[in-house]
């Protein structure tokens, strides 16, 4: 009985040590995120003003609509993953 203790305890002592993630870890994945943000914003803000160059005479009405559209669709990617991250 007291050896299975023993075995449980180093189960649980070497559990919690993989449990642990790497600070450096935490960094690139945050960082990752701030750079995957940025790229799809500066998209669909370039998206925005293709479209107001083509298809609009001097009004910024494409770029505010796809640059709110790029900030929700960034978001929405950084909470799936951080959603993935945390389980």
């Amino acid at each position: 009985m007291d050896q299975d203790n023993k075995q449980q305890s180093h189960k649980d002592r070497k559990d919690q040590t993989q449990k642990k993630d790497n600070p450096l870890k935490h960094l690139a994945i945050l960082s990752g995120i701030g750079i995957e943000m940025g790229v799809i914003i500066y998209g669909f803000v370039m998206l925005g003003k293709w479209l107001d160059k083509t298809y609009n005479d001097g009004d910024k009405l494409y770029i505010i609509f796809c640059t709110l559209f790029g900030v929700a669709v960034s978001l929405f990617v950084v909470v799936k993953q951080l959603n993935r991250i945390h389980k």
